[in-house]
Order: structure tokens, then sequence, then C-alpha cells
């Protein structure tokens, strides 16, 4: 019998072509509806000028990719998804969509976060992991459809998050109320109540997260996020959506009890956005020392290694500190030793797909048939 041909290389460009064509239209839809796609809070940190040129840039950049790969006869299909994608864009409007004063809304959608932030991301990270990565692995490895849906989801929902968040811990944060330990806080200088925070946020993160190992029913939530057979970038967005509520509450509410100023919060949150990526990305640069201070990838990829000795250790995500003094510390000397597998012990028990995975820690820990591989 002949053997089958070789399996065509999937085409890097066709795949850019077609996420930047898509978030092409996605752009263009956010200038129609600004008041239901867009998060006030976000629309802060940019100008419509700089949102115009960024779409102008995903445009160019979605044709000549795409055209480049029908061209060389590589992944056509995707190359025309993005093309066709990138022209949608431009015939309901483009760059040159105009719009009056935003009004305000009851709630609405963050798909301006969901676009700037996977625009960036890609940007640094798929570079930077192919050049620095412990291992070899595609940006189009097994599963990241999945983690793009998450991706999509924890940001395009990031008010109702924050609503619920609120909601969760603003009454209980106004019963335990501490004004003398309020005060003297407040009275610190900003860079002292960052630091404050950042280890009174990362005990109270890593207090819940050993109890999402050693507690069966939240076991069923993170196991979600223990499913990714594969560790970079991407991968630390596959989180259920409960857990993302609990974990956020479980932070701020500390927060709002002792009273830290805003603007150390707000560099508190940059801080968490910023590690929770590099955590989980795929970077093999030895940090030497700075291991022992800083959670960096090697430290949270042990945390995700699918090894028995390694199942319970290493919950903080900013300090080794917190970890130091839990009694959850570990990590090999050898600064060259990464796990050889990543995932949850048992694959059967977590579904391929984000909905089978929404609805798993409902389902009193059956197995699945299509499960994560």
């Amino acid at each position: 019998m002949d053997a089958s041909p070789p399996r065509k290389r999937r085409s890097f460009f066709a795949y850019a072509s077609a996420m930047l064509g898509l978030l092409s239209v996605f752009a263009v839809l956010c200038f129609h509806f600004p008041e239901l796609l867009t998060s006030k809070e976000f629309r802060a940190v940019y100008s419509e000028d700089f949102a115009r040129h960024l779409l102008l840039v995903g445009l160019i950049a979605a044709f000549i990719l795409g055209t480049v790969s029908i061209l060389r006869d590589r992944n056509k299909r995707i190359a025309a998804v993005g093309v066709g994608a990138a022209t949608l864009a431009v015939l309901i409007g483009g760059t040159n969509v105009q719009f009056d004063s935003i009004g305000q809304t009851p709630y609405s959608l963050g798909l301006d976060w969901f676009v700037i932030s996977l625009f960036f991301s890609a940007l640094v990270f798929v570079p930077l992991e192919h050049y620095l990565g412990k291992r070899r692995v595609s940006p189009l490895r097994k599963g990241w459809r999945t983690d793009v849906a998450y991706f999509f989801m924890s940001h395009v929902l990031v008010q109702f998050i924050l609503i619920l968040v609120t909601a969760s811990t603003s009454t209980i944060a106004g019963l335990a109320a501490f004004p003398a330990l309020k005060a003297a806080i407040q009275s610190l200088p900003v860079w002292a109540q960052f630091l404050i925070a950042v280890f009174v946020a990362d005990l109270a993160q890593a207090l819940l997260h050993r109890a999402y190992h050693n507690i069966p029913w939240l076991w069923r939530f993170h196991a979600v996020h223990h499913s990714s057979r594969e560790m970079d970038w991407l991968a630390g967005s596959r989180i259920h959506f409960v857990e993302i509520v609990l974990t956020r509450s479980a932070v701020l509410l500390p927060l709002l009890v002792l009273g830290f100023s805003a603007p150390a919060v707000n560099a508190y949150v940059i801080l968490v956005g910023l590690q929770a990526v590099v955590a989980h990305a795929n970077i093999g640069v030895r940090f030497g020392w700075l291991e022992y201070l800083l959670v960096l990838p090697r430290y949270h990829h042990w945390h995700h290694a699918r090894q028995q000795d390694y199942i319970d250790v290493n919950y903080a995500i900013h300090l080794p500190l917190v970890d130091m003094l839990m009694g959850t510390f570990k990590l090999p000397r050898d600064q060259g030793e990464w796990p050889a597998e990543y995932g949850v012990m048992k694959l059967e028990t977590v579904p391929e797909g984000i909905v089978a995975q929404h609805v798993m820690p409902f389902q009193g820990g059956r197995k699945f048939e299509r499960y994560v591989d």
C-alpha cells in the first residue's frame, strides 16, 4: 500500500491573515456600535485616532499576508478567510466609520478590549516564544481554538465579570471596616502600598488556589485551567467562568477591606494581567536568583506539570515567598530542568471544548470519551 502524502505544514501567514481580518471586522463593529460593544473603562486608555490607525494596520497586514499565502499555495482557504474578512471590514465602513459622542448604556461588551489585547499579545508573545521558547511548539498547537474562545469570553464579558465581583465583595468589605488600619495603609507612599497589596493579594489567591486543588468540587472548576496539554501565553486564558469570578473576588476583597488607594490597586491590576500571561508563557530563559523572588515561567510551569510529586506545590502567582510561608515551594535547582508533560493527571475527566468544559464541573466527575489530549 502506498504511503499517504505528507501533510502540509500550516502557514503562519494564512492564520495571521485570518486573525487580523476577523479582528478588523470586530473593530469596525466597535466603531458602529461603541455604546454596546466597547468598555467605558478601557476606552479611557486609548484614543480614537489610535484605534483608527491600528485598524488600518490590521487591514493592510491581513490583505498582504493573505495574498502572499494564497500565491504560495499555503492554506489558501484560511488565507481567503483573512482576505475576505478584511474586504468585508472595508465594505462596512473600514476606518471611515463616524460616530457622535458615545452615550451611556446599562451594560456593554468589551469587544474593543478583546481586539486590542489579542493583537498586541500575539504581536509580543508569538515571536518571543518562537525565539526564546523552551519547547518547540507551534502557536497553532492542539487546543489553541479553545484557548482563543476562553480569551474572547474573559475579555468580552469583562463588565459582567466586574459586576459579579463587585457585588460579591462590596457588602462584605463594607461590614468588615477597619478605619484605623485603612488610614495607616493610605498614609504610606503608593509604592509601599503596591508592594503590600501584591503580597496580600497573592496570599489570598494562593490560599484559594490550594483549596481548588484539595476540595473535589472546587477542583472540577480548576481542572479546566490545568487541562492545557501545552503551555504558552494563550494557555493561561483557559479558566472556567466560575473560577474567574471566585478568584477575582478573593483577591479584591482584602484589597477593599484594607483600603489600599486607587493608584496602588490599579498598579496591581496591571501587574497581575502581565504576570499571569508571562507565567504561562513558553519562555526558556534562565533567570537565576530572580526565580526565587518572582514567579516566572519555569516556576509556574512546574505547578502545571503532569507529575505526581508536583500536584500540591507552587500556588503563588507573584511571589515565591508566599509558597515558602505556606510550605508549598518546590523548584528543581537545575534551571535546565522543566516538566516533561502538562495537564491533569486523569485526562479523561476533562472534555474538549469550551462549552463542554463549562458544563463538566456540574456533572459529578464523570469520564468523557472525547477528552483533552
